[in-house]
């Protein structure tokens, strides 16, 4: 009877031990955002792709619209543990780091693609490791877009800016920014913005043509100014721990699935900045003002300022590379 109770309690035991090492690897990847945004498609082609190439052996579950965490909290949360990945904005890291401030930096990328081109370039992939010793790892920036002002009324000059409330991001650099001009910003959770813009609570906000059209934004504003006066990427990051805790190969495919998706949701949001910029256009529920030449130069003058103002946390080298990606 003992040797039989011993064997059962052996087979129990590899049983379960088979079981532990079967138990798929769990990946909660957390966001603020809509699924039919740039950020939310590439999430789910993430999953797609992860679950295809490593079936039974990692797991992803995509928590939308700030349903588990909001980007205030979701780096916290990863630290912890309860949460294993997110695409916080890059305004979300200065606590871990102020290297990345300089995507907050007014009027220093003309577009997208000069974005793109410091962000694959040494100095942008040098940015990627400046959170590790806070515990985090950047795996790779995604786009979203060329930033826009709206507000309760026409924003042509600096002069309209002054003393109307605007909603920012967690930024020292986007406040600093809109006190160049007078204005008062306002931190506030991307969750709140339009109750808070529907309400009056605020005047205006900053976001992209995917954000304002995704989230109704041009439905409670009814003017949007097209600036493109800033750069609204994320930072797909995950935690040291959990990172270097993965096996070689998993990392491996892990990184390769990351990196296809996020080529698919720039796609996805270069495409989109056009088009849902001529959906809120054909809604006629917001006008879009284009600015002259004269007036966006007023633009520049009043907010180039805050480049000197951050240049010791950035760092002046950092900076200029980014204005030489422009050429």
């Amino acid at each position: 009877m003992r040797l039989l109770t011993a064997a059962v309690t052996s087979i129990a035991l590899a049983l379960g031990a088979q079981a532990a090492v079967a138990a798929p690897v769990e990946i909660k990847f957390s966001h603020v955002v809509a699924e039919n945004t740039p950020k939310g498609q590439m999430a789910l082609k993430f999953k797609e792709l992860v679950e295809a190439r490593l079936p039974g052996k990692v797991e992803v579950k995509v928590f939308p619209n700030s349903q588990l965490f909001g980007d205030n909290k979701v780096l916290e949360a990863m630290l912890l543990g309860d949460v294993q990945m997110a695409a916080p904005s890059l305004s979300k890291f200065q606590k871990y780091t102020k290297k990345l401030q300089i995507f907050d930096l007014p009027f220093l990328f003309k577009d997208m693609d000069a974005v793109e081109r410091f962000q694959n370039g040494p100095e942008g992939q040098e940015l990627l490791g400046s959170l590790r010793k806070k515990g985090l790892v950047g795996l790779g920036y995604l786009h979203n877009g060329m930033k826009q002002l709206s507000a309760s009324q026409p924003l042509k000059t600096p002069a309209d800016a002054a003393g109307k409330k605007f909603r920012i991001m967690t930024s020292d650099v986007l406040q600093a920014q809109f006190e160049a001009v007078d204005a008062v910003p306002l931190k506030k959770p991307f969750s709140e913005v339009f109750t808070l813009l529907q309400t009056k609570a605020i005047d205006g906000q900053e976001n992209t043509w995917s954000n304002i059209f995704s989230k109704k934004f041009f439905e409670v504003q009814p003017y949007i100014t097209e600036s493109n006066h800033g750069v609204l990427d994320y930072l797909v990051v995950t935690s040291a721990e959990f990172w270097m805790g993965l096996d070689d190969d998993l990392k491996a495919e892990i990184q390769k699935a990351l990196n296809e998706a996020i080529k698919y949701g720039n796609g996805i949001a270069a495409e989109k900045a056009d088009s849902d910029k001529q959906k809120i256009i054909a809604s006629k529920r917001s006008e879009v003002l284009e600015l002259t030449d004269a007036e966006r130069a007023q633009w520049v003058e009043a907010m180039r300022p805050v480049w000197k103002q951050f240049e010791s946390e950035i760092g002046a080298d950092q900076i200029k590379a980014a204005e030489a990606a422009n050429n």
